[in-house]
């Protein structure tokens, strides 16, 4: 079915553009449109700017549409361009009309009676302009007709509605302003509009009708309304016992706003199909748990707007509200709630959109735990001082309503999807107060002008990974976390000498930014620091001695800098160190053998991409926590110790999954911050943080290393990780390889070794990255099904392998083993079969287009198909437009 539309609809663009552009507007009803033109005497947005006598064809005036096929006009929409004028009778000249938008205007005088004897209309729309008199009854002869608006007709009058009866079609009735004071039985009216499905009457005095209904209308059929809106019609709760016959299970929409309603019927809540309830500037004098219990029956499964603004809805919010899971806008500003808030409303699924502001809630948390899905909160005038909307979506705008929340000390919009410029004055909104500020994994953009008003004693300052830009200014002195890293900020750092109480700062996190200079010799005053991430910046310069004082520090990234000069002395008294980053720098000189000595509970080290030279130390093999070391792209020389055996987390599972992380308390709150690097993964770069902890690594590639291989390293059995690439190893491969059986990428190309591969590699069955490419091994490669699925691309460079998955093959084998190809009759099989098939859709296509073409009464049943989808689809737009402007009232 979907295939047979794609083509219909391929083939009305094709026709519409071959045949259609031969037709061009009638004589008589362009002269009928000039006319009709010559009748309106302001036109201030010029919407008949086109309409000249020079343009033959009025087809391509603004407004007007034709049909493809005959040239007749067949739709006139001139809407909201402020035209003032008079209806010309010349519209009865267009035969053809189907459609009359003329809302928003000035036209003036009655509406014309003459346009009921236009019986092809079926839209007509008359709304917002400044007709007066008597709404004509000869709009009912229009039998085809399937919308009407006479909406904001506030100086026309309706003395019956019996007209409606003949207007079978009607789908959409929009009627607002017109009194209906005097109109009995119009209930019985709507009743006999079998396939009305949208209704508004708005500020209609219904509440003045003494006779709404006739007694039959109870016995009548169901209706199909689904869209229901009374609103401003000062209608109380006596109006319920004519409005059940209106209110069916097919009622969707359903708006009761600006009337004296004091509550609803528990019937409401067996409209199994209601999605949307308004009920605006009503009385409601109620408690808010028994109004929503009201509606506890389907309907509270199908219920996904309720909008109860402006009412007296009293008590606290319930922990009911779980009942109502569809809820995507809950609006309840401006009424008289207190108490507190349930935090079930935080955990409904689908809810987006929800404002309680302006109520007295006395709640002090709003925190979801990344469980919900709002995009927009309003808080205002409440008593809140902790927001925490992590991973929620606020949507792109910044959430100005924040600033009105002026008892906040806490406020977490983290990762909630914003976009956009922050307003200046935020910075001092809330002077000496907030102790905790994230607004990190957004994308906003903007000067910091101030971080030091808004914040009292041990505060959090995160504002990482977003677009922030220029020098960081001063910061509180008594700030704890600091994290600006990944933004845009430049200059230097020497605001941390300006930081009065510096002890208290545990956390400070500056990385991936564009930051220059050295680091201020300062670090004297920063005793409890115990993270220092500097990382992915352009600071220069010999590291400061006054690394000495830094006694707490458990984690260090200098790394991607221009740092130079040797490892100064200082840094050894950083003897809680477990996590070193300095690599891709211009340190130089041997690698101190201190590190192995002070640094017992170091689990990662880098030294990757500097100068050292010399060889490696083998104090390094005291690191009994080790389980990341890379010393690659150095000019280190010598052998690999074999005493690497002694690094004990790398033979036996002895890590933690949380060895990566580093706690800090604050108040009653624990923090923490991952560790994370980039660590060589099958041949690239990958970037490990939450799981970096399970990562067991060792890379000393692209050196100067020369020796055998230690046997001592295949008893790291919990190794994942092993480059050795780009050295000058010699011997074989320890033949006891393959008892690293958790080995998931092994490198040991580019260097001088030689020799059989081992047959225990057949058993490394973790294995998903092997290059031991460019060396001088020979023999056949071990049969498993790991070693070889890798491409030959992993053992080229050794002129003395065979076997697969190379195409050399070894002295004894019998058969050559050529890896599967396409055969090719299969491939042609395949070719002919997409011939078959573009061949068979071109013929099935012009068939189609060839029968059109040839037949006229399938031309026309055609089109006449595709006018009458037209129309039904424009229907079904109305009823969307209404039901999103009563969304929006």
């Amino acid at each position: 079915m979907h295939c047979v539309l794609f083509i219909l609809s391929l083939l009305l663009l094709w026709l519409k553009v071959t045949i259609g552009t031969d037709y061009k507007c009638i004589d008589k009803e362009r002269h009928a449109l000039l006319h009709f033109k010559s009748c309106i005497h302001q036109d201030p947005k010029g919407l008949l700017s086109t309409w000249i006598e020079a343009t033959s064809d009025c087809c391509n005036w603004s407004g007007i549409t034709c049909n493809n096929q005959t040239g007749h006009v067949t739709s006139i929409v001139l809407k909201d361009g402020q035209l003032r004028g008079e209806i010309s009778p010349s519209l009865l000249n267009l035969t053809y009309l189907q459609n009359l938008e003329l809302w928003e205007n000035f036209f003036k005088g009655t509406i014309p009676k003459f346009i009921g004897s236009m019986n092809e209309l079926r839209y007509l729309d008359l709304s917002s302009n400044d007709f007066t008199g008597v709404i004509p009854p000869e709009l009912g002869n229009l039998t085809n007709l399937q919308s009407l608006s006479l909406e904001n007709l506030e100086g026309c009058t309706l003395k019956s509605l019996d007209w409606l009866t003949h207007l079978s079609h009607l789908e959409c009735l929009y009627i607002g302003g017109i009194s209906l004071a005097k109109v009995n039985h119009w209930v019985d009216m709507i009743l006999s509009l079998r396939k009305l499905s949208s209704l508004t009457l708005d500020g209609c005095d219904l509440s003045q009708v003494m006779h709404p209904y006739s007694y039959s209308s109870f016995n009548s059929s169901s209706t199909s309304i689904s869209t229901l809106a009374l609103m401003n019609n000062n209608l109380n709760s006596s109006m319920y016992h004519w409005l059940f016959p209106l209110t069916t299970n097919k009622l969707e929409t359903l708006d009761f706003s600006g009337n004296k309603l004091d509550w609803i019927p528990k019937s409401f809540g067996n409209l199994c199909n209601l999605a949307s309830f308004q009920c605006v500037n009503n009385s409601m004098a109620v408690k808010f748990l028994d109004f929503i219990n009201n509606f506890t029956g389907c309907a509270s499964a199908t219920l996904q707007n309720f909008i109860a603004e402006s009412n007296q809805f009293t008590g606290s919010f319930p922990d009911d509200i779980q009942k109502f899971p569809s809820l995507d806008t809950l609006y309840l500003s401006d009424n008289k709630l207190n108490g507190s808030i349930s935090e079930k409303v935080w955990q409904l699924p689908k809810l987006r959109f929800l404002d309680v502001s302006f109520n007295t809630l006395n709640f002090t948390t709003v925190e979801d735990n990344g469980k919900s899905n709002i995009s927009k909160l309003d808080l205002s005038k409440s008593s809140l001082v902790f927001l925490g909307l992590s991973f929620s979506n606020l949507g792109h705008v910044f959430p100005k309503w924040v600033q009105r929340l002026k008892r906040l000390v806490y406020l977490d919009i983290s990762n909630t999807g914003i976009s956009d410029i922050i307003p200046l004055e935020f910075w001092n909104m809330w002077h000496s107060q907030l102790i905790f500020l994230s607004l990190s994994s957004n994308n906003i953009s903007g000067k910091i002008t101030d971080l030091q008003s808004n914040f009292d004693g041990g505060s959090i300052i995160d504002l990482s990974s977003n677009n922030f830009y220029g020098p960081i200014p001063k910061v509180h002195s008594y700030v704890q976390i600091l994290d600006l890293s990944k933004n845009r900020f430049y200059g230097g750092i020497s605001f941390l000498c300006e930081i009065a109480n510096s002890t208290l700062l545990t956390s400070l996190d500056l990385s991936n930014n564009s930051l220059t200079g050295p680091i201020p010799d300062c670090l004297w005053r920063f005793r409890g620091l115990q993270v220092l991430n500097l990382g992915q910046n352009y600071f220069a310069g010999k590291l400061p001695s006054t690394f000495e004082y830094l006694i707490n520090l458990e984690a260090l990234y200098l790394h991607n800098n221009n740092f130079s000069g040797e490892l100064p002395l200082s840094l050894q008294n950083c003897t809680k160190l477990t996590f070193l980053h300095l690599g891709v720098n211009k340190f130089s000189g041997y690698v101190p053998t201190w590190i192995g000595e002070k640094f017992s509970g170091l689990y990662a080290f880098s030294l990757k991409s500097n100068n050292f030279f010399g060889t490696i130390p083998l104090e390094i093999c005291q690191l009994v926590n080790l389980q990341i070391l890379d010393m690659s792209m150095n000019h280190l020389v010598g052998t690999i110790p074999s005493c690497l055996n002694n690094l004990t987390t790398m033979i036996q599972n002895g890590s933690s999954p949380n060895q990566n992380v580093h706690y800090y308390s604050q108040f009653t709150y624990i923090r923490e911050y991952v560790d994370h690097a980039m660590i060589e993964w099958q041949g690239s770069e990958r970037e490990f943080s939450s799981t970096l902890g399970l990562v067991m690594s060792i890379d000393l590639s692209c050196n100067n290393l020369v020796g055998n291989i230690p046997p001592e390293l295949t008893d790291l059995h919990e190794l994942i990780v092993m480059n050795l690439s780009n050295n000058a190893l010699l011997g074989e491969i320890p033949q006891k390889i393959g008892d690293m059986k958790k080995l998931l990428t092994l490198d040991l190309s580019r260097n001088n070794l030689i020799g059989e591969i081992p047959s225990s590699m057949s058993q490394m069955t973790s294995l998903s990255y092997l290059d031991v490419s460019h060396n001088n091994l020979f023999g056949k490669i071990p049969s498993s099904t790991q070693l070889q699925s890798f491409a030959p691309s992993s053992y080229i460079g050794n002129p003395g392998l065979c076997g697969p998955p190379l195409t050399k093959y070894c002295p004894d084998d019998k058969d050559p083993q050529v890896p599967h190809h396409v055969d090719q009759n299969e491939g042609d099989v395949q070719i002919w079969f997409y011939v078959g098939v573009a061949t068979g859709f071109a013929t099935g296509f012009w068939i189609a287009c060839g029968a059109l073409l040839v037949s006229r009464r399938g031309r026309n049943a055609f089109f006449h198909f595709v006018d009458s989808f037209k129309d039904w689809v424009y229907v079904k737009m109305m009823v969307f437009k209404r039901k999103l402007q009563q969304a929006h009232y």
